[in-house]
């Protein structure tokens, strides 16, 4: 549970690249997330080319920082799944899970709103070159962090509502 804690965004990287090897078992640990009948629609696209890395960063006005990143992981989902519905949900799973992985292989990120913009899920669509069976979901920033990282707790007492 202590990476749960620890895992926070991470938007400053340093100029140190990532090994394959990490990258795998960050996304082995997506993989293994829950989903709809067990449909699994996730698809990852691993950027590492500084040009396209530039180009994704450049989507949104919230994802500048991204460009000094390492590596960016394209998230999408299969629209022909059983159930693409829950597919946003199902692949909402899997980024959690590999960002905790993230966090535990020693490097850090952040997870970059894609869906349910239309526009922004066009464009990295298109800068991803995902074929037109996938949707674009969300774009994950992913290197050795340039900033401290510190535990914290989030935990609101109030939120929670008791039926007994």
């Amino acid at each position: 549970m202590e990476n749960l804690f620890h895992r926070i965004s991470i938007r400053k990287y340093l100029n140190k690249p990532v090994k394959k090897e990490k990258i795998l078992e960050i996304l082995r640990a997506a993989m293994a997330a829950p989903s709809a009948c067990n449909q699994r629609p996730w698809r990852f696209t691993v950027v590492t080319d500084r040009e396209k890395i530039r180009e994704l960063a450049a989507v949104s006005q919230y994802s500048v920082f991204a460009a000094a990143a390492p590596v960016i992981l394209v998230i999408s989902y299969r629209k022909d799944c059983l159930l693409p519905e829950f597919a946003p949900v199902d692949t909402s799973a899997a980024l959690e899970n590999l960002w905790i992985e993230t966090d535990a292989q020693g490097l850090g990120g952040v997870w970059m709103g894609v869906y349910p913009r239309p526009e922004r899920m066009a464009a990295v669509g298109k800068i991803a070159g995902l074929p037109a069976e996938e949707e674009a979901f969300a774009m994950f920033s992913l290197g050795y962090p340039g900033e401290e990282t510190r535990k914290h707790d989030r935990f609101q007492e109030e939120w929670i509502r008791w039926i007994e």
